[in-house]
């Protein structure tokens, strides 16, 4: 008699511990939902990347909890520099196909991919106090003018447009990147200078835009990938698709942007 009430005991003991199991699980173990990347990521982006990839990055953090993006904007000239020379980043994203072929040509780009394209357009202070027109200003040396440096995307394609245009422009200033330029004409120490699209809308209501026919002659395509050194391969992946993904195309849109044809 004691054996068998010591055996019923065990055997409602074994069927209360499988009652408790939630449903569907082995042994009463609880499945757990598959883990997103995590961890950290540094992203060298062009300068006209500023505030939109800004917003990117939010979104990313918050759609993968555990990832913290650290972004380095700048001339795409000197972060290609910066990662050739070893500089620990995980995704890089230039502002034309030339200054990421320089990374790819050392092995240190992962399968590059345009993700949007940009324009040039004139900015202006607010008034336009200079009467600037259109591009042949830029050769007129009563004007300050303030353009990129020739070595960075903004002046490259700059030059390509005073070549369409047959000018020679009359800069009074060759800046790093495309907000210091612009920078120039939010302070009032330029009359115009030549920037993206997607910067004076950016600026809102601290410069007007003049577009321009030549612009059309230049269009800057934005190459990104991960870099092969990333510490963190899977999550630099993931951003990079983010990026062109619909949610990373949403934000680059309403920033300017097209889309690479």
């Amino acid at each position: 008699m004691i054996r068998k009430a010591g055996l019923a005991a065990a055997v409602l003991l074994i069927m209360a511990v499988a009652g408790c199991a939630p449903a569907g699980s082995p042994s009463g173990a609880a499945s757990s939902p598959a883990a997103g990347p995590a961890g950290e990521l540094t992203v060298l982006a062009a300068a006209s990347l500023t505030e939109s990839f800004t917003t990117i990055g939010h979104d990313f953090e918050a759609a993968n909890p555990g990832t913290k993006i650290t972004f380095s904007f700048g001339s795409s000239a000197t972060l290609a520099t910066q990662v050739t020379a070893g500089a620990p980043a995980d995704v890089f994203a230039a502002a034309n196909e030339s200054t990421m072929q320089t990374v790819a040509d050392a092995g240190l780009a992962t399968d590059p991919q345009p993700f949007v394209t940009n324009t040039l357009q004139i900015a202006v202070p607010p008034g336009n106090p200079a009467k600037i027109t259109g591009l042949a200003d830029f050769a007129d040396p009563a004007r300050r003018i303030a353009l990129c440096a020739t070595e960075v995307p903004c002046g490259a394609a700059a030059q390509q447009v005073f070549r369409k245009a047959g000018l020679e422009p009359a800069p009074d200033t060759l800046e790093e990147d495309v907000k210091a330029a612009l920078q120039k004409v939010r302070l009032g120490e330029v009359d115009a200078a030549l920037v993206y699209r997607t910067d004076v809308i950016a600026a809102g209501a601290d410069v007007e835009g003049i577009a321009f026919d030549e612009a059309a002659s230049a269009v800057n395509t934005y190459p990104i990938c991960a870099l092969a050194e990333s510490r963190n391969p899977e999550l630099a992946a993931a951003f990079v698709a983010h990026v062109r993904g619909p949610d990373g195309q949403a934000v680059l849109s309403r920033a300017g942007f097209a889309s690479p044809s």
